[in-house]
C-alpha cells in the first residue's frame, strides 16, 4: 500500500521543526548529518536531543555554529536564543533584525544569493534529484522575494532564509524525506499565529510578506499566542511538498514523531506531528470548496444564465434552495461545489453575474465513487448506463435520462419504460 505522511501543524512549523518531527518519526539523524556535512558550510554542525514542550516528548533539532561553545560543549544548544544578535521567532527559526556591514574582506553570509545557495547545494552528497528539489525551492523563495521587492531575481539577497541555519533546514528536509520514502503528503490547516516579527524589512504584522505569499491557495487560520508560528522555512517546505491539505486522512499509523520548536509555549505544545503510515482502504477524500450566497432581489430569469456559466467556468456542482430571509422576503439559496482552484474564478462570476453582495466559503472534502459508462443494447436502440463503484463494488447503475428520453419520443413508448427496458439489459449483461 502506498505510504502516507501527514503533518498536523497545529502550533505552526518552521523548518527545523519538521526537520525533528522527521527523526523523530524514525529517519537516521546520522544520515542527514552526512548530508549536511558535504554541504561544506565552516564550522557548522547539527544536533539533536529530546525536549519537553508542554508536556510532549519531542525532538529538537539544532544548528551549531563555531561560536556556540555551550552547544560543543555539552553536546546541544541551551534553550534560550541563538547568541547572534537575531529576533527569535519561537521555534527557532531566527529573523535578522537588522541589515549587518561587514568589511569587504568578510563577506556577510548570512545574506546570499541563488547562485551561491546553488552551488553550496549541488556540491552536497544530495542525491541528483535532492539537489534539483532542494534548489527548486530556494528559487521558488527567490522569485518571491523578487516579486515582493520589484527586481530581478538575480539580485535577490535571501536574508532570513539564505543563513546558515536556514540552509540547513531545508537540506536536511528533503534529505529526510528522500530517506522516509513516502509517496503522498498531507498536511493540516496551517496555525500562522498572529502578533508582528521583526525582520530585516522592519517590524511586520504576522505572517510576514514572503511567507504569505508562500501561502497562497494553503488553508490557513491564526490561533494561540501572539508570535510567528509559521516561518517562512515551514511555509517554504509543507507548501512545495503537501499534496492534500485537511484532516487526517484514512490511513494506519506505524510511526509518530513530535518536532521541537525553541520556547515552551504556555497552554500550547510547540511541536510539529509526523504521522507515517499506510493508507488505508477508505477511497481517498477530495478537496472541494462550498461557494454560498442568499438572494432576495434579482430578476428569476437570471438564475438560469448563472447556473450555466458557473458550471461552464469549472463548477462540479450548483443548485438553488427556496429560503425565507429577513423581512419576511422569500429568497435563494445559491450553493456552488468547486475545486479549490476554481474558487475566485466563481466568486468573480457571482459577483457580476448575480447581485449578490457576499459570499461565504467553506473549504471542506468530499468522497466520489468511481464512475464509468456501459453501452447496453435494447429493442429501442442503445442507452448508456452509468455505473458507480466504491472499492471495486457496484454501488448504483442507472440508465442515462436523455437517452431513454430520446427513444421514447422516437418509438411512442413512456420514458419510466425505455428505463425499465435499459436496466434490465445491464442487469443481464452483468449477470
Amino acid at each position: 500500500m502506498p505510504r502516507l505522511l501527514y503533518l498536523d501543524c497545529f502550533s505552526g512549523a518552521s523548518g527545523d521543526m519538521i526537520l525533528g518531527a522527521l527523526i523523530d518519526a524514525g529517519v537516521p539523524f546520522a544520515e542527514v548529518a552526512t548530508v549536511i556535512d558535504s554541504l561544506g558550510l565552516e564550522g557548522v554542525s547539527v544536533a539533536h536531543r529530546r525536549v519537553d514542550r508542554s508536556g510532549i516528548g519531542a525532538t529538537k533539532f539544532r544548528v551549531i555554529e563555531g561560536d556556540d561553545v555551550e552547544a560543543h560543549e555539552h553536546g546541544h544548544p541551551p534553550d534560550h536564543a541563538h547568541p547572534h544578535d537575531h529576533t527569535d521567532d519561537g521555534h527557532g527559526h531566527r529573523h535578522d533584525a537588522h541589515d549587518h556591514h561587514h568589511h569587504p574582506d568578510h563577506p556577510d553570509h548570512s545574506h546570499r544569493g541563488l547562485s551561491e545557495i546553488t552551488t553550496i547545494v549541488e556540491r552536497s552528497a544530495l542525491s541528483p534529484a535532492g539537489q534539483a528539489r532542494a534548489v527548486a525551492l530556494f528559487r521558488r523563495l527567490a522569485e518571491v522575494e523578487a516579486d515582493i521587492h520589484q527586481m530581478p531575481v538575480e539580485e535577490v539577497q535571501l536574508h532570513e532564509v539564505g543563513a546558515v541555519d536556514s540552509i540547513v533546514d531545508i537540506v536536511g528536509a528533503v534529505c529526510a524525506l528522500e530517506l522516509l520514502g513516502v509517496d503522498r503528503i498531507v498536511a493540516s490547516p496551517l496555525n500562522v499565529g498572529s502578533g508582528t516579527v521583526v525582520c530585516a524589512h522592519g517590524e511586520l504584522p504576522v505572517p510576514a510578506p514572503a511567507t504569505t505569499k508562500l501561502l497562497v491557495d494553503a488553508p490557513i487560520y491564526a490561533a494561540g499566542p501572539a508570535v510567528e508560528l509559521l516561518t517562512p522555512t515551514g511555509a517554504l517546505l509543507i507548501t512545495a511538498y503537501a499534496d492534500a491539505y485537511g484532516p487526517v486522512p484514512p490511513m494506519r499509523v506505524a510511526q509518530i514523531g513530535y518536532g521541537a520548536g525553541d520556547r515552551d509555549l504556555v497552554g500550547r505544545p510547540n511541536v510539529v506531528r509526523a504521522l507515517v503510515g499506510e493508507t488505508a482502504d477508505s477511497p481517498a477524500l477530495e478537496r472541494v470548496v462550498v461557494l454560498e450566497c442568499q438572494i432576495d432581489d434579482m430578476n428569476p430569469q437570471i438564475y438560469g444564465v448563472l447556473m450555466d456559466r458557473l458550471v461552464g467556468a469549472g463548477a462540479l456542482d450548483v443548485f438553488y434552495a427556496p429560503i425565507q430571509m429577513k423581512k419576511n422576503r422569500p429568497g435563494t439559496l445559491v450553493t456552488i461545489v468547486a475545486p479549490p482552484e476554481h474558487r475566485e474564478v466563481l466568486t468573480s462570476l457571482l459577483f457580476t453575474e448575480s447581485t449578490t453582495i457576499g459570499v461565504r466559503v467553506t473549504e471542506t472534502s468530499r468522497e466520489r465513487l468511481d464512475r464509468d459508462v456501459v453501452v447496453v443494447e435494447t429493442p429501442f436502440g442503445p442507452v448508456r448506463v452509468k455505473v458507480a463503484r466504491r472499492n471495486g463494488a457496484v454501488m448504483n447503475a442507472a440508465p442515462e435520462f436523455d437517452d431513454c428520453a430520446r427513444l421514447a419520443a422516437e418509438h411512442g413508448q413512456s420514458v419510466k419504460g425505455v428505463q425499465a427496458v435499459a436496466m434490465k439489459a445491464w442487469l443481464d449483461r452483468v449477470s
